[in-house]
């Protein structure tokens, strides 16, 4: 049935444009005078199923477009370059790739998904010619690309495939080229669709200006495209309107000496760029011919002094003036030279691509990550603070009336509102971005660049620790040596480590990453899944653990739900580290820990469980996702605090119960009071508190482990009791003199105009779940501190 639809599927796909690909016979039109196309290649190296909830058939489809109205031509697939021949015999895929004449669009081989981390190559250069006609160049209308993932369920019986497929697209993700980045462009471009989507296909785009009707087809050209193929682009139909002469030209000498000094600069960035690709991946570029030919010996030993530099007695064409006073004839001249030398280049490149693809991308994905730190930071604002020594009570405490050197006192009444004070900063920040202007030549994702302002803003503080105070030093916690560690029962999980431990320095350099990730109150093991998802294009070599051993339990005890969190978090690391073991071993261990809401309290409690002991030493990132880690001893939510006593009445939450401090009569015996004095926090080496001054479901200084404003004048036991609990999880962060910690108190704020007035938004519900419904905010700071996440 497979080898049947692929030869139905192939007849299919003889479409007009696939016509032109397979019959060389034609002659081509003269080449079009003063004529310019903008072309943009495409390369397609895999597609990776990071999350794809459905199995089936899926297909990518990619159209390009002008972003101004005024430029009304499209994007015609030009050529397409198949890198490496696909697997036919394999039931994986189906048919080759089509060109549409009608929509000029290129849909790649379809390809079947069926387990998740999946990776599908296609390795396949798409290239697109766009127009520029009797509009100004370069170009002052950005370039849209569109890519569209296409989904059909799996075959059966008499099903049809490709109309099901061409229906609508599963999802759609564009990206903007900008007017600046089509005279020269080579850049990464991951495109990822959405959340319920969650693929991630490897792509880079390249781009130039080219003299219309540059290509020439092959005299023989393979059905399965293994070579270049060449379509007959817009130009070359339309070359009865845009052969003019010279003196005919509708336009006048302004406009063919701005095209000439256009291709100038994308020759000049094209042979920078082929340059410095050369050198980043070490591989030569052979430029001899065009050396040679051009006269360009001394541009090429000073590339840095482009390509204007003549040894030779050739024209300089840099100048305004010398351009100006050129001949027609003489212009045309130099018109042609330069567009054969782009071309040349062009070519040469595409040449390069083929030759090196693998590490040509591994490069742009590099400078694609360092350059996003830099675009990604309008969204987000730096700053640095103190963390303070000791917070001491004011009041009726006498303590309070003695002046103590290096301790901060809270006597002092604080007169805005924490909470509301960020969400004011938050705003006037987000009025600053809508009076940018963003112009720059990198790619813009759409669906960040789509519209800006409804971008979720970041206000990362970055804790300066205080000296570490002595009289915490006796941890139970400390790190522990292997002497100490063999001497406890040797259970399985202990033994485990202990050949980490025994594994020493001579062992290969692998590192086994675990990264664990814990649900709220009522969630499901996958509420964290955007989240994952991000960490696993930071750190693809990570295991994830998905915690599912609470799921239907977290209203209970968090004593009871710690425990299985922790019994299922050492069975997850035995199993792992056997399996390393048995495959050369590795040298050490990080473990990290993501929680979100009441899983960061279930985290937290984990870590005292005896099972969790051994793997202490190991810990490396904590990521807290609005957790409640001071309780809720001080709520200002009415509404939700209501909500809170309903399930303690009627529900009888027990953890309902240890969140408000009512599971016991005596502060100093509830479990909140207790877990703050254990050291739970002590041995991560990276800890991030996100919250949210929108988030009405968990108190803002219950969120970033900083001083409530309403215990500054409780001069009560509770007050006592909350600035003791304070002071405890602060010490835990302090790094002690030997090591360094970082540690970062992230603000997110997101757009919620979209939620409208509603009761999620009047308790705050709606940023609390917002934390699950976007990878926004995550992407930013992931990306922003890969090294936090690796």
């Amino acid at each position: 049935m497979f080898h049947r639809l692929r030869f139905l599927i192939g007849r299919h796909n003889k479409t007009p444009s696939t016509k032109r690909l397979l019959n060389s016979k034609r002659k081509p039109c003269e080449p079009a005078m003063f004529e310019t196309v903008q072309e943009v290649a495409i390369y397609i190296h895999r597609f990776h199923n990071l999350d794809l909830f459905q199995q089936g058939w899926y297909q990518i489809k990619i159209t390009m477009r002008w972003e101004d109205a005024r430029y009304t031509s499209h994007g015609a697939p030009a050529r397409v370059v198949q890198y490496e021949a696909p697997d036919l015999g394999s039931d994986d895929f189906i048919g080759i790739w089509r060109i549409d004449d009608k929509e000029n669009s290129f849909s790649t081989q379809p390809f079947r998904i069926k387990y998740a981390r999946q990776d599908v190559p296609l390795s396949v250069m798409i290239s697109f010619n766009l127009p520029l006609g009797k509009f100004e160049v370069p170009a002052t209308s950005a370039v849209i690309l569109k890519f569209e993932l296409l989904h059909a369920p799996i075959l059966e019986n008499g099903f049809d495939f490709q109309a099901s497929l061409d229906a609508l697209p599963a999802s759609i993700h564009e990206f903007r080229i900008p007017p600046k980045g089509l005279l020269g462009l080579h850049s990464y471009c991951p495109v990822y669709f959405d959340t319920f989507h969650a693929v991630l296909v490897d792509v880079s785009v390249h781009a130039t200006v080219l003299k219309a009707g540059a290509y020439t087809p092959p005299k023989k050209v393979s059905r399965l495209a293994s070579d270049s193929l060449t379509v007959g682009d817009v130009a070359r139909e339309n070359c009865d309107k845009s052969n003019r002469v010279l003196d005919q030209g509708a336009y006048g000498d302004s406009k063919q000496i701005s095209l000439l000094k256009a291709l100038l600069i994308a020759r000049d960035i094209l042979l920078e760029e082929l340059q410095n690709l050369s050198k980043a991946i070490d591989q030569k570029v052979d430029l001899t011919d065009f050396i040679s030919k051009m006269g360009m010996k001394h541009a090429a030993s000073e590339p840095q002094n482009g390509l204007e530099q003549k040894s030779n007695g050739i024209i300089d064409f840099g100048s305004d003036e010398v351009l100006q006073s050129l001949t027609k004839e003489n212009l045309l001249s130099a018109f042609s030279s330069v567009a054969n030398q782009l071309s040349f280049l062009w070519n040469a490149f595409l040449k390069f691509h083929r030759a090196n693809t693998t590490k040509i991308l591994e490069f742009l994905r590099d400078a694609w990550a360092n350059d996003r730190r830099a675009e990604w930071s309008i969204w987000m604002v730096y700053t640095k603070v103190q963390m303070p020594h000791h917070y001491l009570r004011s009041g009726n405490d006498d303590s309070s009336q003695h002046s103590v050197r290096g301790r901060v006192s809270i006597a002092k009444k604080i007169n805005d509102d924490p909470a509301e004070a960020a969400h004011a900063r938050a705003e006037l920040h987000r009025r600053s971005i809508a009076q940018m202007r963003i112009n720059n030549r990198s790619i813009q994702d759409m669906q960040i660049f789509g519209d800006p302002l409804h971008v979720p803003l970041l206000i990362v503080e970055r804790v300066v620790n205080a000296p570490f105070r002595t009289t915490s030093g006796n941890s139970y916690f400390s790190s522990l040596d292997p002497k100490d560690t063999s001497s406890i029962l040797m259970e399985p999980n202990i033994r485990a480590v202990n050949k980490l431990s025994a594994a020493g320095p001579h062992r290969n350099g692998r590192v086994l990453r675990v990264v664990v990730f814990v649900h709220g109150f009522q969630g499901h093991h996958l509420d964290l899944r955007l989240v994952r998802n991000q960490w696993i294009l930071i750190d693809p070599g990570a295991e994830f653990l998905m915690s599912e051993v609470n799921e239907e339990k977290t209203s209970g005890d968090f004593r009871e739900m710690g425990s299985r969190l922790a019994q299922e978090v050492t069975s997850f690391l035995r199993r792992k580290i056997d399996k390393m073991s048995r495959s050369g071993g590795f040298r050490n261990i990080k473990l990290s820990f993501v929680g979100h809401s009441i899983g960061n309290i279930i985290i937290r409690t984990a870590l005292t469980e005896g099972v969790m002991e051994p793997f202490l030493r190991y810990l490396y990132t904590y990521l807290s996702i609005s957790g409640p880690h001071l309780g809720y001893l001080y709520s200002t939510n009415s509404l939700f605090n209501s909500g809170l006593w309903v399930l303690k009445k009627l529900k009888g939450s027990q953890c309902i119960h240890q969140l408000t401090f009512t599971d016991d009569s005596d502060l100093q015996n509830t479990f909140f009071y207790k877990l703050c004095k254990q050291k739970t926090l002590e041995n991560f080496k990276n800890i991030i508190l996100l919250s949210s001054p929108q988030d009405g479901y968990v108190p803002y200084h219950s969120a970033r482990i900083e001083l409530c404003q309403a215990s500054s004048w409780d001069y009560s036991k509770k007050g006592k009791i909350f600035i003791e609990m304070l002071n405890n999880c602060l010490d835990q962060i302090r790094s002690p003199s030997s090591e360094c910690r970082t540690f970062m108190r992230c603000d997110v704020n997101f757009d919620t105009s979209s939620h409208g007035k509603n009761l999620n938004t009047f308790i705050g519900r709606a940023a609390h779940i917002e934390f699950l419904e976007t990878d926004i905010f995550a992407k930013f700071l992931m990306w922003s501190f890969p090294e936090l996440f690796q």
